[in-house]
């Protein structure tokens, strides 16, 4: 006879949930932040849902009360999230991973609510703004607000019959809403970026690592950032990214982020080790796998 425990459904569920990782992110529950999270953790993760990327920031560096956290650093058609690459630099976190989500806006209502029955759309002026071609058919008042999953949360708890909600597909769901109109925003090739971080003492080695995030900046002589990004090519390695910020309280010096892609560790760390004498600072903001587009 075997002694080995059965375990039920129920409990291993149970077990899934107990092992999820408390990762701090931005926005409302509903956001795409938690969106990326599901996809980055396997839909077995817990949020701590903050007001901004500062929170974001301090909450993901405290061991005690997260795992890490989610932020986004880049979007296809805003560019580059400047404030956030400083961020990064001032933390002790390490990237271990990214996401790229596809962004789909969704117009959403309370159960049994038609398309003539609305009066006003609520919604993050970024995403009123991306959904403007659509919106325009229509004679509503655009109400602007914090956050596109806070607009579907206040809207179920409003019960209104009147008042439609640009979200996503998770808000949707989280908050019991019809979608009325999916995939309303104008531009259909619209992704964000975002950086799975972790404590640095947590973050481990990752297998199979393709990809880096890395800080540097040089001495400022001529012909010093053509220096690294020759040795950077010479090595055999994609600069898939490279920005640009002031070095604050410096007069006019930049700093540069850099993303570099690779076959082996062995071929990065040996371009990491010809930058260090070319450059006046140099960090490794992490060593991971490359994200792949999620929908």
């Amino acid at each position: 006879m075997s002694t080995e425990t059965q375990v039920s459904p129920q409990q291993q569920a149970e077990q899934h949930t107990e092992k999820a990782p408390v990762i701090a992110i931005q926005g409302y529950e509903g956001s795409f932040h938690q969106v990326a999270a599901n996809h980055f953790f396997d839909n077995n993760v817990k949020v701590i849902c903050c007001d901004n990327f500062r929170q974001v920031i301090k909450k993901a560096s405290h061991k005690k009360e997260s795992d890490g956290g989610i932020m986004a650093i880049e979007n296809s058609i805003a560019g580059s999230i400047l404030p956030n690459y400083n961020l990064l630099h001032k933390s002790k976190l390490k990237v271990v991973g990214e996401i790229y989500l596809h962004i789909v806006q969704n117009l959403m209502v309370n159960r049994g609510v038609q398309l003539s029955d609305i009066r006003e759309v609520h919604s993050h002026p970024m995403a009123l703004q991306q959904c403007l071609e659509f919106l325009e058919k229509y004679n509503w008042k655009l109400i602007e607000t914090e956050d596109t999953a806070l607009s579907a949360k206040e809207l179920k708890a409003s019960g209104s019959k009147h008042i439609a909600a640009i979200a996503s597909n998770l808000a949707a769901d989280l908050f019991d809403l019809d979608i009325l109109a999916p995939d309303i925003h104008t531009l259909k090739h619209n992704y964000t970026r975002f950086l799975v971080l972790q404590h640095e003492d947590l973050a481990e080695v990752i297998e199979n690592a393709n990809k880096s995030s890395i800080y540097f900046h040089t001495d400022n002589s001529r012909g010093s950032l053509a220096k690294v990004l020759t040795a950077i090519s010479d090595g055999g390695i994609n600069l898939s990214k490279l920005q640009s910020f002031p070095i604050p309280g410096s007069d006019f010096q930049y700093g540069f982020h850099a993303d570099m892609e690779f076959d082996t560790l062995d071929q990065f760390y040996k371009v990491i080790r010809d930058l260090k004498p070319i450059t006046e600072e140099l960090k490794i903001y992490g060593v991971y796998k490359k994200g792949i587009n999620h929908s």
